[in-house]
């Protein structure tokens, strides 16, 4: 059985994901979909829509046959490791013939030569990037700059200009990078994008919509019968079980109290321990409360804003403030070692052969539950730590349900 790997979020899952889904199979020629996806916090430093559990049970409607989690510590990381910590778990499924991704373009011949470039971080790239760096540019704007500087200087003209700032040719370079690292088996394919941009966060397609516009007329507007034609029934029909249930949307609001809490209760030099706070950033953090206006988080992401810091950078900031994330487990060294087991949330008939094949196969342990992992995982302590932090924010959870992931077995479909 032939199968192809998927990096998702699915938040939620909708026809954007299906078509790519199903051009990822017909362009491959595979079998079966292998999803690693990210669990209740995502890339961008933000709590999902709805939880990890709904969203594979999504996952497996609109086609996936086994979904593994993405640990936080990768899952919100910026796209070096969100990459780097994907593809290393497809990989060590050992199970995983080819990895198929969209991007703007569709184009993956350039990527390829840049990351054959940068893989190995070499002495004049890493001085083009701090170059950029010290004029005050942020992170993601710096190292495309820089990668297409780099690009020019090796007569490259094609990749010299290609929009790596686009965020989906940045996922995708990364993807490419880690590939390279890893000294991955599995072959690379891309798709192009229909319809809707990654960051499109208005509606202009009578059938495909970016997540982030389905996200913002759910949390804006609190229509659920609005995005009836952007999404599968499967999808649809979950979401408006969650939501008669109070557990959908899920926003940063959500959170305000425990983060403000984990604010008060830490000085300066203990919230200089945690991830992402850097440059004097958990003086500003401590300098801005007394200042919050009532509109809550965005109140706080406006006092905290400034040239160098995104939205994003801050919103992870603030998701380490909340999750206690220390430094110490954010090493560079630590991150590169990867995960140590593949935790599987769910699988169908065909994914039930998968998962055989897998226990046989993989370079990891397999965990089908948190409950009595063959050795203290640090990283799975911090996926359930997060998991229950995430029902704080879930109006109608139950408080037994942050154990959830000790107790329940995958979905099976």
């Amino acid at each position: 059985m032939r199968t192809v790997g998927l990096i998702v979020e699915y938040n939620p899952f909708h026809n954007g994901h299906s078509y790519h889904l199903q051009q990822s199979l017909k362009i491959t020629e595979a079998d079966a979909v292998v999803a690693v996806m990210s669990g209740n916090f995502l890339q961008r430093g933000e709590p999902a829509l709805v939880d990890k559990w709904t969203r594979t049970r999504m996952a497996l409607a609109g086609g996936c046959d086994l979904v593994i989690e993405l640990p936080v510590a990768y899952a919100t990381q910026a796209a070096e490791w969100f990459a780097y910590g994907a593809v290393s778990l497809l990989e060590a499924t050992g199970i995983v013939d080819a990895f198929c991704f969209g991007t703007e373009s569709g184009r993956l011949a350039p990527l390829q030569r840049a990351a054959e470039l940068a893989s190995d971080e070499p002495a004049p790239f890493k001085l083009m990037l701090k170059q950029r760096l010290d004029t005050g540019v942020a992170y993601p704007q710096a190292y495309s700059g820089a990668i297409a500087e780099y690009a020019a200087l090796h007569g490259d003209s094609e990749a010299a200009g290609f929009p790596f700032d686009q965020p989906n040719h940045t996922l995708g370079l990364h993807y490419l990078i880690a590939h390279r690292r890893l000294g991955g088996r599995m072959i690379p394919y891309t798709i192009a994008r229909e319809k809707a941009d990654y960051n499109q966060s208005t509606i202009t397609d009578a059938r495909i919509a970016s997540a982030t516009a389905i996200r913002k007329q759910l949390l804006e507007q609190r229509t659920l019968p609005d995005i009836a034609p952007f999404v599968p029934a499967s999808t649809f029909d979950l979401l408006a079980e969650c939501a008669k249930q109070r557990r959908t949307p899920v926003s940063w609001n959500d959170y305000l109290q425990p983060l403000l809490h984990s604010l008060v209760t830490r000085n300066a030099g203990q919230l200089r321990q945690l991830h992402e706070i850097s440059e004097g950033l958990e003086h500003r953090l401590l300098q801005s409360l007394p200042r919050l206006a009532n509109d809550g988080f965005e109140s706080l992401l406006g006092l905290l804003k400034t040239k160098r810091y995104t939205r994003t950078k801050l919103q992870r900031a603030l998701l380490s403030v909340l999750l206690g994330h220390a430094k110490t487990d954010f090493t560079a060294d630590r991150l590169r070692a990867g995960a140590e087991y593949l935790r599987v949330l769910g699988f169908s008939g065909k994914g039930r052969e998968l998962l055989k094949r897998m226990k046989r196969t993989a370079s990891v342990p397999v965990l089908m539950s948190a409950a009595r992992p063959p050795e203290p995982y640090r990283y799975l302590e911090l996926d359930t730590a997060a998991s229950a932090a995430y029902l704080l924010g879930v109006p109608g959870a139950a408080p037994g349900e942050m154990f959830r992931d000790y107790r329940d077995a995958p979905i099976m479909t």
